[in-house]
């Protein structure tokens, strides 16, 4: 018969055996490369809004524009100046809707006569759905190509195409919450 060596018999087990971690190792490296490769096929859009910038330089002779859009339940009030006094008012259409065609129509006859200026104040004093705000925002901002040509002067004194409305946009009344979907 045979007898196992006696080295054998006395060699103890350890109470505890370490966990194999290469298992889940491998599954937290793909679990980051899913995550890693999923990033790039998001897109995230951001609509620049510029905090007030208080200056310590002189002050300018000209009058500022100071466009303010407030947009309320009956429409969007155009404001002018400082103090900001009503030069305008586009009610919404008959649908119910911000009428944002008009509005970008004054705004162009409104950049016409100050090509220097792009600041706007956007102050909605209702709670907005986040695309009417965005659609408003856009009827300020953009100057279509079907658009009525605007020239003004570069600082080096050339004559250029303007392509842009009011693109210098910031927040007046944070504090009204922007929904992010209709009622």
């Amino acid at each position: 018969m045979y007898k196992a060596p006696s080295r054998r018999k006395n060699r103890s087990r350890p109470a505890f055996t370490k966990p194999n971690l290469i298992p889940i190792l491998d599954a937290v490296f793909i679990f980051i490369f899913f995550l890693l490769m999923s990033a790039s096929f998001i897109k995230i859009y951001e609509i620049p809004s510029d905090v007030p910038i208080i200056s310590s330089g002189k002050p300018s002779k000209k009058k500022p524009l100071a466009l303010t859009l407030v947009i309320n339940n009956n429409g969007v009030q155009v404001l002018s100046g400082v103090p900001s006094k009503p030069i305008n008012f586009i009610k919404k259409t008959d649908a119910g809707e911000y009428d944002n065609e008009s509005l970008h129509r004054y705004l162009i006859q409104l950049k016409k006569r100050h090509k220097s200026e792009r600041g706007v104040i956007i102050e909605p004093q209702i709670d907005l759905v986040y695309e009417k705000l965005v659609k408003i925002m856009d009827a300020a901002r953009i100057l279509r190509p079907t658009d009525d040509a605007i020239y003004g002067k570069s600082k080096e004194g050339i004559q250029e195409r303007i392509n842009v409305l009011f693109d210098e946009m910031i927040f007046s009344n944070i504090s009204s919450i922007v929904k992010t979907r209709a009622n």
